[in-house]
């Protein structure tokens, strides 16, 4: 058995399941348990600092739908009734993250660009009320290029109606420094205007991951547009309900990045409360 903390695991498999895993989640503080949407490892973005090593091909090229659902629905039993902690890899979770927390949409590539994304999310969400969990959120974990599209949107707004929440993904102020770390073809502008028109219409979580790239860390002078960033999305009527200011805590694919200290962590996420007045949290690359 791994002695690596289990927040620092977030393995794609568990069991035979070959779309659903359940981790150990430092920002949930509970489980999550995970849809793996792109389990062919297929991603718009190409992030410095993914963990996701896409020079091995993945397992499956396809979605199968209904063994999605039936995971899901063995994994929401497992857990709900606590037989989960009587397996080996969840043994020694502690009393208070023994708490099925959210079914988080996230894995080897951006969740949207499912053709299907949004009956998933509906029968997602079917299975999570069988299970009497009404109260346990839904979250889509994204890098929000695709926020505009017609189907996603729709399945958005099957996640508003199940205790939903959107995680999107902001990690630059600039153009420039956008390319470097996400390395994508997508405009900086496309996530930015999605980012705006999805926050107009609910609350959303920016995840903002910094760190060390080639030994340097973050320029200042990009802290300092990215706090603009968020600035300008309030300001056109955007709301976010929260700053999630992190860094890496597992092994990326690429070598030349490596996790911000947690001073540095803490430092920045202080600069984005003082600059935005905007609800911050900070995490850690380790346990502390």
């Amino acid at each position: 058995m791994s002695t690596t903390p289990l927040h620092l695991q977030h393995e794609r498999r568990f069991e035979d399941n070959r779309f659903v895993y359940p981790v150990i989640s430092r920002r949930s503080r509970g489980v999550s348990i995970g849809i793996n949407l792109n389990p062919d490892k297929v991603c718009n973005f190409d992030c410095v600092y993914c963990q996701v090593d896409r020079r091995l091909a993945g397992d499956t090229q396809f979605v199968e739908g209904e063994r999605l659902l039936a995971e899901l629905d063995e994994t929401l039993a497992l857990t709900v009734s606590g037989r989960l902690f009587e397996t080996d890899k969840f043994r020694s979770v502690p009393p208070e993250l023994r708490r099925l927390n959210d079914i988080a949409f996230s894995g080897d590539g951006e969740p949207t660009t499912h053709r299907n994304f949004d009956e998933i999310v509906a029968a997602c969400a079917e299975v999570k009320r069988r299970h009497g969990l009404d109260a346990v959120k839904m979250v889509l974990i994204t890098n929000a290029s695709r926020l505009h599209r017609p189907h996603v949107q729709r399945g958005l707004e099957a996640l508003d109606r199940n205790q939903g929440e959107i995680w999107a993904k902001l990690d630059a102020g600039t153009e420039e420094y956008f390319r470097s770390v996400a390395r994508s073809p997508v405009p900086f502008s496309r996530v930015l205007e999605n980012i705006t028109g999805a926050a107009r219409v609910r609350p959303l979580v920016i995840q903002s991951l910094w760190m060390r790239i080639r030994g340097q860390p973050p320029p200042g002078e990009e802290i300092q547009a990215f706090c603009e960033r968020l600035r300008e999305i309030t300001t056109a009527g955007g709301s976010l309900s929260l700053i999630q200011v992190y860094t890496l805590a597992r092994p990326p694919a690429e070598s030349c990045v490596a996790s911000l200290s947690d001073d540095e962590v803490d430092r920045l996420a202080a600069v984005v409360a003082r600059e935005t007045g905007l609800p911050t949290a900070a995490f850690y690359g380790v346990a502390t």
